[in-house]
């Protein structure tokens, strides 16, 4: 898959999307979505699953519309996901831990943008990443945001003839 891109200038905000992911996860599990064209990958991250711990809090919980903190967190989360090659590589990571690059090489994007949207994922907690000897093997933070973006792209293809 080659992608092209426009870089963009989001800058790096501290991840403060919990709340919002708690929502979120309700939310999903309340109405299911229509199946995805996409294919599922080996341990899908996308499949239904349960938090340990405690769970997520009830969409009745919140006010309408929910707090302003909770709304601001959820703009942050989407401008994080809110470009082509960002997309891509969370769903890369969806499939499995990936360096730096093996996505280059997927995504057919030079090194240096692909560090760029790295960077960006990371500070918004989309993405995490771990040494392995001399590379850093990133993979995703929360698997709830598979979700978000099969579901943009499953709907975006909707409209694509």
């Amino acid at each position: 898959m080659h992608v092209t891109v426009e870089v963009d200038r989001l800058a790096a905000r501290p991840p403060r999307y919990l709340a919002l992911l708690e929502v979120m996860t309700l939310s999903m599990a309340m109405s299911p979505s229509p199946p995805s064209s996409l294919p599922a990958a080996a341990g899908d991250v996308s499949a239904p699953h349960e938090h340990e711990g405690t769970g997520p809090r009830a969409l009745a919980d919140y006010p309408v519309p929910p707090p302003r903190e909770i709304l601001d967190a959820a703009g942050e989360l989407l401008r994080a996901l809110a470009a082509p090659v960002r997309i891509a590589i969370v769903l890369q990571l969806r499939e499995s831990h990936r360096c730096v690059h093996e996505l280059v090489d997927a995504l057919g994007v030079p090194q240096p943008l692909v560090s760029q949207h790295l960077r960006i994922l990371k500070a918004a907690g989309v993405v995490a990443g771990e040494r392995s000897g001399r590379e850093v093997l990133y993979r995703l933070a929360d698997h709830h945001l598979a979700h978000i973006v099969v579901d943009a792209v499953a709907h975006a293809s909707e409209d694509t003839p």
